[in-house]
């Protein structure tokens, strides 16, 4: 439990500070993500399989387990996507800030798509995010933001949710394989959805000066900060991963105003509150069933993000972080 909150906040550091990181790189954002997703996918298809003789969870999986994975990969690739493209557009902490809004689509959906209770307390956190993603976005185009930088804001929350809801469908027992192979289809999906709009051509003339952030993303903040991440889940209350998870987008945030010089005006600021706020409030409103272990065995932590999930009406946390 000492050791696992550190990391588990070095995670969360790390994954707040890839907006600061993709500011750094040149190349487009689809590029950024190509390079991110390849390396990260590289880095843990390469963890799996040496460490896949300690453990055999979640070295079987089914079709329809298989499928889902699958559809959250590419949900994944979407986010990314459209989060790198709003990072450049309108600013790492806006776009933070509006896919933030990505776990509250999740849990309006939920009584719909998995029929689960949806309570007051989350209608009324629903309420207070719709009412601060409303401030943003009518002060951001009040100010002159780019309208296309908010519509990737926007859809990378809804892509941000499809790859939630997919997390789910699987069941939530897959381990490192699972994390593993949705690394590999993202990267899959994004390889594709490059060489189709941009060609290949860029990945033999990168400057040298993108490769420092380009391997901060790839191996540091998205292989190392996963691992880092899920050795740590296993050994916290839920309670903790839930609330403290929201370190993610605060850190963006801050970071982006410290390193970037990124400001928001007073009603930005009042909505990025009310968004990051009411998703709080609405975490907090469920409480684990009778029974429920308040922590997981190392070897379990890939799947406590999906039990969390289920049980929680469902703001959760999601396989993989940003």
């Amino acid at each position: 439990m000492k050791s696992a909150f550190p990391k588990y906040v070095a995670a969360l550091l790390l994954f707040g500070s890839n907006g600061v990181y993709a500011a750094g790189v040149h190349l487009t954002s689809s590029e950024t993500v190509f390079f991110r997703s390849m390396l990260g996918g590289l880095l843990l298809a390469t963890v799996f399989l040496i460490t896949r003789r300690r453990s055999s969870a979640g070295l079987v999986m089914s079709r329809a387990e298989v499928a889902c994975v699958v559809c959250a990969g590419i949900g994944q690739a979407a986010n990314w996507l459209f989060l790198y493209e709003a990072y450049k557009r309108i600013g790492v902490g806006m776009a933070t800030v509006l896919d933030y809004c990505g776990p509250i689509i999740v849990m309006a959906l939920a009584p719909l798509a998995f029929r689960e209770r949806l309570t007051a307390a989350k209608v009324a956190g629903f309420c207070v995010v719709a009412t601060g993603f409303v401030l943003v976005n009518v002060q951001s185009i009040n100010g002159g933001a780019d309208a296309w930088g908010l519509v990737c804001g926007v859809m990378s929350a809804v892509s941000y949710a499809v790859m939630v809801m997919f997390n789910k469908k699987a069941g939530g027992e897959l381990g490192l394989a699972g994390v593993a192979l949705q690394m590999v289809v993202c990267f899959a999906a994004v390889a594709l959805y490059v060489g189709a709009t941009e060609g290949y051509g860029f990945a033999a003339s990168v400057p040298a000066a993108d490769w420092p952030p380009l391997l901060m993303l790839g191996l540091v903040n998205t292989g190392i900060g996963c691992y880092l991440y899920f050795s740590s889940i296993g050994r916290l209350p839920v309670q903790t991963v839930a609330v403290c998870g929201y370190l993610e987008p605060l850190a963006a945030v801050v970071f982006a105003a410290a390193l970037l010089g990124e400001s928001m005006q007073a009603l930005q600021l009042a909505g990025a509150v009310l968004i990051l706020g009411g998703a709080v409030f609405a975490e907090m409103s469920g409480s684990l069933p009778k029974g429920a272990p308040s922590s997981l065995r190392f070897e379990d932590a890939p799947s406590l993000a999906a039990m969390y999930e289920s049980r929680h009406a469902d703001v959760g946390t999601p396989v993989i972080m940003r």
